[in-house]
């Protein structure tokens, strides 16, 4: 059972100020005062003894013992939330809240989706995209049911559960009529051209950086920083520009020979794809199922 003095209302304070970094902008949202919520979260301290917020110059931050307590607070929370609109909706409807890493979008995760809806036409999927760092920060909080992509290298992945599916190369493609391929001679020299690359701060330009020192030589000239599935492609097709990206993302246009891949082996074996789940989170059966399709449609 949960200690007497500890209320609802200590962990909905908790859980706010842990997604929001701030005192006053979880107090806003909760619609008390700044004094309240700094009272709040001190009841919920001295409860169990435990400081949960190392205070900042500017907000605060979670200290080793409030990670611990969120990973469990957040889900249940969640559960809790979940149960009482259940009972507001009355509605049997399922849903599933993913997290997508933009080396699923173009390939796996819509041959997923399509996979399940043959059988399962009634679920709906809520899809969220962003960085691996965003997403599973999220998934900590309960935000998310799971999160799919190549994330097995981000440092937020320690304390949730990962599955993995399939590993997946960076490439590097240009547009089937790019100057590079007119001269097989110079085929491996793309560093004239400018680049479309993963942001900073992302696992996959961490590769990248690694390629990069490991080949001994200077960064090409950055055109273009980005995770845009659509603007990377379609710049692609309008310039000489070089794109480094997951070999899933650029399928569909290998297998249409709108792109060629360049012959740079940016990884040995590539990064793992995969799903995160919070594990202290009981999966539902909607994202059990979910979970199914995805691992029939990925060993495919």
């Amino acid at each position: 059972m949960i200690h007497s003095p500890i209320k609802l209302r200590h962990l909905v304070a908790f859980q706010e100020v842990a997604r929001l970094g701030r005192l006053k902008s979880a107090a806003d949202a909760l619609s008390i005062t700044q004094p309240g919520m700094s009272k709040t979260i001190r009841e919920l301290e001295d409860s169990l003894g435990v400081k949960l917020f190392e205070r900042l110059p500017r907000g605060v931050r979670l200290t080793p013992a409030g990670r611990t307590l969120l990973r469990h607070a957040a889900p249940a929370l969640r559960s809790l939330r979940e149960g009482i609109e259940a009972i507001r909706q009355d509605s049997t409807e399922s849903v599933v809240r993913l997290g997508a890493l933009s080396n699923v979008e173009g390939g796996l995760l819509p041959a997923v989706l399509e996979h399940l809806h043959r059988t399962h036409p009634q679920m709906r999927i809520e899809v969220d995209t962003g960085t691996s760092a965003a997403l599973l920060a999220r998934l900590r909080l309960g935000e998310l049911d799971l999160v799919l992509g190549r994330m097995s290298e981000a440092e937020e992945i320690r304390d949730l559960q990962f599955e993995h599916l399939y590993y997946e190369p960076l490439i590097a493609v240009v547009r089937r009529d790019h100057p590079l391929l007119a001269d097989m001679n110079r085929i491996g020299e793309p560093g004239h051209y400018s680049w479309i690359v993963p942001p900073r701060g992302t696992t996959l330009r961490e590769q990248l950086e690694r390629f990069w020192v490991e080949q001994a030589a200077q960064p090409p000239r950055l055109a273009i920083e980005t995770l845009s599935l659509p603007l990377s492609a379609r710049y692609v097709h309008l310039s000489d520009a070089v794109w480094v990206t997951p070999a899933d993302t650029a399928r569909a246009f290998l297998e249409t020979g709108d792109m060629v891949r360049l012959p740079h082996q940016i990884e040995v074996r590539g990064g793992s794809v995969g799903y995160a789940t919070n594990s202290s989170h009981p999966l539902s059966t909607a994202v059990s199922t979910f979970c199914h399709h995805l691992r029939r449609v990925a060993a495919d």
